[in-house]
């Protein structure tokens, strides 16, 4: 399958049926479902087909995706990174990623959510917003890196109260 985007060490591109193992072993672990509200930890192996297959769907406009990030050295899928409208918001776009353990600490989340960024600027946003929750401070220092401007807290979307962060188009 193509890459929707690439970085020196990264590609982006859609989530695969081959990917199924991964994926649950991304999303089984609590030290990383934890952080992200209405996803629950997976059970089974099932349930990744499951959520491949909604990934997939929230990535059928072009511009717009929760993306599979791969390894260029290892071919290994490191995480997520999606770039897509709020699901309760008013067309706001988020940017946000979720990556394996073994893959924290690379700078992975950082290349991907730029790449994710410059993407969405180059399809004609002019703003992106991130929202974490309010102890994920690991997501928070990559807002940080990423240039973004702390909101503060808000219960604006996901129905939960987290810290958002926004990047507008600097061009």
């Amino acid at each position: 399958m193509s890459a929707v985007l690439s970085t020196e060490r990264l590609t982006v591109r859609q989530w695969q049926a081959t990917d199924r193992e991964r994926a649950f072993d991304l999303y089984s672990r609590t030290e990383v479902t934890r952080w992200l509200g209405r996803t629950r930890t997976m059970a089974q192996l099932a349930d990744a087909d499951a959520l491949i297959e909604r990934f997939q769907g929230r990535s059928m406009d072009p511009r717009y995706g929760v993306w599979a990030v791969e390894r260029r050295d290892t071919g290994v899928v490191a995480g997520s990174v999606l770039l897509v409208p709020f699901p309760d918001g008013d067309g706001e776009v988020e940017v946000g990623w979720h990556f394996h353990p073994d893959s924290w600490g690379s700078g992975f989340a950082t290349e991907a959510a730029r790449a994710a960024v410059a993407k969405g600027f180059a399809d004609g946003l002019a703003e992106v917003y991130a929202v974490t929750h309010p102890d994920n401070h690991r997501s928070q220092a990559v807002c940080r890196r990423l240039g973004m401007t702390p909101l503060g807290r808000t219960d604006r979307w996901y129905r939960s109260e987290l810290e958002a962060f926004l990047l507008t188009d600097p061009n």
